[in-house]
C-alpha cells in the first residue's frame, strides 16, 4: 500500500509510516500532478526530490506556540529525531557517499576550502542524488547544524563521480555575540556531508579557522 499525501506543510504521518510500504509526498501538485504522480508510482520516472521542511512525529516535539524561542524548531535546532528529516528523500536506486578529502583543515579567514566527495550509484537504475553540506560551530549556542551547500549528481548504475565543492569564506559565517551580526570568526567548526540533515545520514570532518 502506497500513500500519496497532498499537503502544503508537514503532517504527522506516524501511523501511515508504520502501515504503508511507501509514502509519496505530492504537495499541491497542480494541473499535471496526476500524470506526475502516476509516472512516479509506475516507475516511469525516478524521483530525486528532498524535503524542504522537517516532518515531526507529532506536535509533542514542538515547543508551545506562544514560545518564540527557536529551540526545538526546524532541523537547525531540533535535538531529537523527527519522523522525516529536512533533506530526506528516496528514489528507485541507491547511492553511497565516500569519505571526503579537503585541500586543508586549518584555514585563515578569507581562504577557500576545496572539498572532494566521492558519490556512487550502487543500485540498478539511473538516478540523481542531492549531496548536502552542513556546518556547525563548536562551543556555540547557535544551530546544531545549518545547510550551506548542495548539488545534484546524476549517475548511471554502477558509476561514480568525485564531486568537488569550493567552500568560500561566507560558508563559515556565524552569528557573533560580540558584533551582534553574522560574521566570520576564528574557532572550531564541523562540516557534515551526506543525503539529509539527520546525523545518521551524515559524515563529518573538523575544520579550524585561524
Amino acid at each position: 500500500m502506497i500513500l500519496v499525501n497532498c499537503s502544503g506543510s508537514a503532517i504527522g504521518l506516524v501511523p501511515e509510516s508504520e502501515n504503508c510500504e511507501a509514502i509519496l509526498q505530492a504537495w499541491y501538485s497542480g494541473q499535471s500532478g496526476g500524470q506526475a504522480i502516476a509516472e512516479v508510482l509506475f516507475g516511469d520516472y525516478n524521483p530525486s526530490g528532498k524535503l524542504p521542511i522537517t516532518f515531526y512525529k507529532s506536535i509533542d516535539q514542538l515547543p508551545d506556540f506562544e514560545e518564540y524561542d527557536m529551540k526545538g524548531r526546524t532541523y537547525r535546532y531540533l535535538s531529537e529525531s523527527p519522523l522525516f528529516p529536512f533533506g530526506h528523500g528516496l528514489s528507485y536506486t541507491t547511492f553511497s557517499i565516500g569519505k571526503a578529502r579537503t585541500s586543508h583543515t586549518e584555514i585563515r579567514t578569507g581562504e577557500n576550502i576545496r572539498l572532494t566527495i566521492p558519490v556512487k550509484n550502487t543500485g540498478k537504475r539511473r538516478g540523481t542524488e542531492i549531496l548536502q553540506v552542513y556546518v556547525k560551530k563548536l562551543n556555540d549556542e547557535g544551530p546544531v547544524r545549518t545547510l550551506r551547500s548542495f548539488t545534484r549528481i546524476d549517475l548511471k548504475p554502477g558509476t561514480s563521480e568525485e564531486v568537488v565543492l569550493e567552500l568560500t569564506p561566507s560558508f563559515f559565517e556565524w552569528y557573533s555575540n560580540t558584533t551582534r551580526r553574522m560574521d566570520i570568526t576564528p574557532g572550531e567548526y564541523e562540516l557534515f556531508y551526506g543525503t539529509s540533515s539527520d546525523e545518521k545520514d551524515l559524515q563529518k570532518l573538523a575544520i579550524r579557522l585561524l
